[in-house]
């Protein structure tokens, strides 16, 4: 508790309640009425009420103490605080294409596929562990391409349902899929962004400090009716961020291959667009990234989670509860804890207590 920067002195006409406590002892040895002799007025017998006669004078004493009390307006800080986030609009662009079967990754010490081992460390980058910080404060969507581009979950907060549909994306089950769109899955993603993070600043609880698309891709773009390159202006002009990650290893992987006989391994070229990707990557202010295998795919991820930060800002908020005027919580005991009425109303409760006895039980000849 703390009093008012102006009124704090008025504490000290405290001794004001002292004085009036003290009134009817200076009183009681001073005569009112001569007699020539006490002795009968020692044997007289005395009431019960006149017993509790001081009663109100330590009523008076009381109303005069919280009066001054009130006067010094004692006052008790109430703290609040309010939070601003500032969070990443993180778009995972995902090839889900025929090639992304190549079996060079690892996943628990075992031949991954790309897209399986992907999933893996987008994971890990979404929830946390393992030298990640996590996201918890970034909306994270996902689109998936091969020959189209489908928005699989739009950007949320929600990781769990957002992983979920990570978790539901498969390869291509016939040949109408077969091709890269690269230029129309980053502008859908752009579209995506600018779309959820004007949502998201207009809340007033999550604001979108940077919109960021990730392009995951292990080919070149050979489909789709936008090229690379214009869905990247498309992606400059609305201040998205690219980085682009390209996946497999150097030379040839092997990729499996269904015949009349069977599935059987082929060893096929790896053939990334680096260029293009690097061009994209750089003209938006992000980064191209190679990733040969599970390590450096980490690796990346945990760059690119340096790189793009959320952050939090607090602003507390301190109103101070005038006890004068308003009510006020008292913890008599632990399980049983009540508000004490503001100290002007205790003071007039005393005061009218004060009155009703003086009028009425405990009232003497003038």
């Amino acid at each position: 508790m703390m009093f008012h920067p102006t009124w704090w002195w008025m504490i000290f006409l405290l001794p004001l309640a002292a004085v009036a406590l003290l009134r009817p002892l200076r009183s009681s040895m001073r005569g009112v009425i001569s007699f020539s002799s006490l002795d009968a007025v020692d044997h007289a017998p005395r009431g019960r009420l006149v017993r509790f006669n001081s009663v109100l004078w330590i009523l008076r004493a009381t109303t005069i103490a919280l009066l001054v009390l009130a006067l010094a307006r004692p006052v008790i800080p109430n703290e609040s605080s309010k939070s601003m986030v500032e969070g990443v609009a993180i778009e995972l662009v995902i090839d889900r294409s025929d090639s992304m079967r190549a079996l060079d990754f690892t996943l628990n010490d075992q031949r991954a596929n790309r897209l399986d081992a992907l999933k893996d460390v987008v994971r890990t980058f979404v929830v946390g562990g393992n030298g990640f910080r996590g996201r918890p404060n970034d909306l994270i969507g996902i689109i998936a391409f091969a020959r189209n581009a489908d928005s699989v979950v739009p950007l949320t907060l929600d990781h769990e349902v957002a992983l979920d549909a990570l978790a539901q994306i498969r390869f291509p089950d016939d040949g109408s899929e077969m091709g890269t769109a690269i230029g129309d899955a980053i502008a859908l993603g752009v579209d995506k962004l600018k779309d959820a993070a004007d949502r998201a600043n207009k809340d007033g609880k999550t604001r979108v400090k940077s919109r960021v698309l990730l392009l995951l891709t292990d080919g070149e773009s050979n489909a789709g009716e936008l090229a690379p390159a214009e869905a990247a202006a498309l992606a400059k002009s609305t201040d998205v961020k690219i980085y682009a990650i390209g996946l497999g290893t150097k030379g040839f992987a092997e990729v499996p291959v269904r015949t009349p006989f069977g599935e059987v391994l082929q060893r096929v070229p790896v053939s990334i667009d680096e260029k293009t990707l690097t061009e994209i990557s750089t003209a938006t202010g992000g980064r191209y990234f190679r990733a040969t295998d599970s390590d450096s795919l980490t690796a990346i991820y945990a760059t690119i989670d340096a790189l793009e930060k959320s952050s939090i800002e607090e602003t507390k908020l301190v109103r101070y509860r005038d006890l004068a005027l308003e009510s006020f919580p008292l913890d008599l005991l632990v399980v049983a804890p009540f508000t004490m009425p503001a100290i002007l109303i205790l003071a007039g409760i005393t005061l009218m207590i004060e009155v009703l006895l003086a009028t009425t039980r405990l009232r003497t000849l003038a």
